[in-house]
């Protein structure tokens, strides 16, 4: 997989621990548009605020560790985030403000700047055989897996390629984006177009999905776009911008949906469908509040067909119900009709869906005309073991 005028490089710099890549980079031989779209978290890491201040501005290179947030970590986290730009920047020749910082890891713990600062040199030289595999390995915490997708696309005749990596496993519900993700494209992408069609896509991928109801200190989800393919600019209104769209927004979903399936100790996929609610906004209200209620995840790990527990997280979810008009379906098996349960052997039928690893559950609330899907997992034995020895 070749993203013209992009090299990637990863190399372990035992960040938390020895034994495995951990320090990733990615950069532009050409100055490149970015977009990004940040956690709401009103606790956030030192190289988040960093990002933001820089965000707005071509940038060249994004330098990303796990094994440490650096987040809670004072002004020695912010200098930390600053020097780990600099240094990467001054060894590419690029200027200070064209290198952005990312983190994932342990939160309250400062970087061990001296290993990171070591590690950089080789970082920089691994540009010539890196990939950008590699680095989807090194920005993997809890994760059981890499996940990288790549779209082709094509503007004025000319071709172009978006690919993507992201990891996430827990401590996932983005109000943004969620966990990491890092986009690069060659396309060539007018700024402005580019902000729009990558919120938009983060708010149609990295925002309808939840594993535990959690949002991080350090989610970011950014997107590089160099121009290397040296297509005709794709700007607003023009057909070749809706085409890129739905190239990203593909690459992205696919993206988010790989978070959902690695969520830690998931043993379910669950699609969650809301219909006919009095808003899109409370369909969506009412579709994360059944995602995100630890009884209705339980159930699912337990293959309970417990359709009471999700009328009850759409009554307390603050979208408008009307408890009488609620139908509830687990695949095509109706559980309940206008409020009630709907008889016969929906108990044994619900049960068997329950225990594929895939499954939709639709809410009909009929009051309306808003719809909203979104994307969640169940909850194990095992998130409460991983989670309960993540510093150890």
């Amino acid at each position: 997989m070749e993203v013209k005028g992009f090299k990637f490089s990863a190399v372990e710099a035992a960040v938390k621990k020895p034994g495995r890549l951990d320090l990733g980079l990615i950069f532009s031989e050409t100055p490149a548009a970015v977009s990004a779209v940040f956690t709401t978290n009103r606790v956030k890491a030192a190289p988040v605020l960093l990002c933001m201040e820089r965000v707005g501005a071509p940038c060249q290179a994004l330098v990303v560790n796990s094994g440490n947030a650096n987040a809670c970590t004072g002004s020695r986290g912010m200098e930390d985030a600053r020097k780990t730009a600099q240094l990467v920047a001054e060894g590419l020749g690029i200027p200070d403000e064209a290198a952005l910082v990312s983190s994932t890891g342990v939160i309250g713990q400062p970087l061990p700047m001296d290993r990171i600062t070591a590690a950089i040199p080789q970082l920089i030289e691994g540009l010539s055989t890196g990939t950008l595999d590699d680095i989807s390995r090194a920005i993997m915490t809890t994760d059981t897996f890499p996940k990288l997708e790549t779209r082709s696309g094509e503007a004025g005749g000319v071709p172009y390629t978006v690919a993507g990596i992201a990891k996430g496993a827990g401590m996932i519900m983005p109000n943004m984006a969620t966990m990491l993700a890092f986009i690069v494209t060659d396309a060539a992408v007018d700024p402005g177009c580019l902000q729009r069609i990558f919120r938009e896509a983060c708010d149609s991928s990295f925002n309808v999905i939840s594993v535990d109801g959690d949002t991080s200190t350090n989610d970011t989800a950014l997107i590089m776009a160099n121009g290397a393919a040296e297509n005709p600019l794709i700007g607003e209104g023009m057909p070749e911008a809706s085409r890129f769209a739905g190239l990203v927004h593909d690459l992205l979903l696919s993206l988010a949906k790989q978070i959902v399936k690695d969520g830690e100790g998931a043993t379910k996929f669950v699609t969650i469908r809301v219909n006919n609610a009095s808003s899109v906004a409370e369909a969506k209200q009412a579709a994360m509040a059944i995602a995100n209620s630890l009884l209705v995840k339980t159930a699912f790990f337990g293959q309970d067909a417990n359709w009471g527990r999700i009328i009850a997280a759409v009554g307390y979810s603050g979208a408008l119900v009307d408890p009488d008009s609620v139908d509830i379906f687990f695949d095509d098996v109706q559980m309940a009709s206008d409020g009630v349960f709907a008889g016969g052997d929906a108990e044994q039928r619900g049960t068997e869906v329950l225990n594929r690893k895939e499954f939709t559950v639709t809410v009909d609330l009929k009051v309306g005309k808003g719809t909203a899907t979104v994307y969640t997992s169940d909850l194990s034995y095992d998130y409460v073991k991983i989670n309960a020895d993540y510093r150890t």
